[in-house]
């Protein structure tokens, strides 16, 4: 009888250090997710503050582009010049087929 009490005591020690494990490991996967979702949110926030500067920088480089081609096309509706695009582009093309065929 005495070995069973004995035997009993024993097992009921080692299910207290078992469940003790086990909520120290459940701790330690609950601050990994933590950590992990810190880690995304901020990897987000990066991306939107990049996505943002990016279409910044994209807004001024087409308002820049608009700007420079202003002259050509004031003068175009003004009727005093050519269409500015196409003719840049058709002696590009000529150009390249010309190239080619040297």
């Amino acid at each position: 009888m005495t070995s069973l009490f004995a035997q009993e005591i024993h097992l009921s020690k080692r299910h207290e250090e078992i469940v003790s494990q086990r909520l120290m490991l459940l701790q330690q996967m609950d601050n990994k997710f933590i950590d992990e979702n810190k880690g995304k949110a901020s990897q987000m926030q990066a991306a939107e503050t990049a996505f943002k500067r990016n279409l910044s920088l994209l807004m001024t480089l087409y308002w820049a582009s608009v700007e420079e081609y202003i002259p050509k096309w004031e003068q175009f509706l003004l009727g005093r010049a050519p269409y500015p695009i196409g003719v840049e582009n058709e002696n590009e093309a000529e150009n390249t087929v010309q190239n080619e065929a040297q």
